[in-house]
């Protein structure tokens, strides 16, 4: 065998070898990849309106109000191999990141899911609300138990979904009337709590503990705002999670409740967490997303301002930003782009 032969023979044999090692040796990152998205004016994947709204006037719509999302591959449960994670450090689409940015190492899978699909739901409600203030249509709040901390004073006498209706006997519609008046007791004090399950109301005398910091007093649950809203909203999504649909939602909600389409026509895509008081936040895999959207058809795609960096150095081709600051920014910007009339924010780099 000539000595080039035995050179080729010998490279062939080790890139099989570190070949066979790639394919079978996992790592711990995972693969982001652009996922599905979703017209918020249109059906979901059972046929129904992705939004319906029961109970008030609606107008049809037109064009697009596109979420969008993203696919991962890999997790503790299933790590992607070496050459996966390779050839997606090499693909414009995808992008492997630790593990531990989408599976923190204190979370369980499952725990993650859960928190995902928690995410998705206080989502909603933010984007209902948002929407319904944008539009000068009052809604009111409730205070209702998300956690029970075990150990502390209410384990196994609170609950999750318990409203709590009083603290000391004053009436409480929101989490800051709640921490208000927790706030004018001290460690080791009794707290008088008024709560409803399941229709029924109930009350508890708990004993005040030190919250994990040591400074303020505390009876160990987890409590949050829930709206209650003058007609039904039913946003199906299915499976998916995470809180980054919330701007979409809350335009697709104004655009069914107020004559003429938003759109206009046009195929907007888009992404952004949404307060109830309509503040945009930034999201994750932004590259990603912009890639869906662009697959999809879209033209324009609304992001977050603190998202407008990275989205423009890496924005593809036939894709407009328009930066998104607040709801009410982003509907002048849309109004701004279907009227010709009117600046519209942009994202630089």
């Amino acid at each position: 065998m000539s000595r080039r032969a035995a050179t080729l023979t010998t490279a062939s044999v080790i890139v099989l070898v570190l070949a066979i090692i790639g394919s079978v040796m996992r790592v711990p990152y995972v693969a982001l990849t652009p996922g599905p998205t979703s017209n918020t004016l249109g059906t979901n994947d059972k046929g129904q309106p992705l939004i319906r709204i029961e109970g008030r006037q609606t107008y049809p719509g037109g064009g697009h109000l596109n979420f969008t999302t993203v696919t991962y591959r890999g997790g503790p449960s299933g790590r992607i191999d070496l050459l996966t994670a390779l050839r997606g450090w090499l693909a414009d689409d995808t992008a492997i990141v630790p593990e531990e940015t989408i599976f923190p190492q204190d979370e369980t899978p499952k725990q993650v899911d859960e928190e995902n699909t928690r995410q998705m739901e206080n989502s909603q409600q933010n984007a209902e609300a948002a929407a319904l203030h944008e539009l000068g249509i009052p809604i009111s709040t409730r205070v209702i138990v998300e956690g029970v901390q075990k150990g502390r004073p209410a384990d196994g006498i609170l609950k999750p979904d318990d409203e709590i209706t009083a603290v000391d006997g004053a009436k409480v519609t929101n989490v800051a009337q709640v921490t208000g008046t927790m706030a004018k007791h001290k460690i080791g004090d009794t707290v008088t709590v008024t709560y409803t399950r399941a229709g029924k109301p109930h009350t508890a005398t708990l004993k005040t503990v030190a919250t994990p910091g040591g400074d303020r007093a505390a009876v160990g649950i987890v409590i949050a705002d829930q709206y209650k809203f003058p007609f039904k909203i039913d946003i199906s999504v299915g499976d998916i999670g995470g809180p980054s649909a919330g701007l979409m939602f809350s335009l697709a909600i104004i655009d069914k409740l107020t004559p003429g389409p938003l759109t206009q026509g046009r195929f907007i895509a888009g992404t952004g967490t949404i307060t109830a008081n309509g503040e945009v936040g930034p999201i994750g895999g932004i590259q990603q997303k912009m890639i869906a959207a662009r697959r999809a058809g879209a033209t324009v795609f609304l992001t977050p301002k603190d998202n407008c960096a990275d989205a423009a150095a890496s924005r593809p081709d036939g894709l407009r930003l328009i930066r998104a600051d607040t709801l009410h920014g982003t509907l002048q910007a849309i109004n701004a782009l279907t009227s010709g009339k009117g600046p519209i924010p942009s994202c630089t780099r």
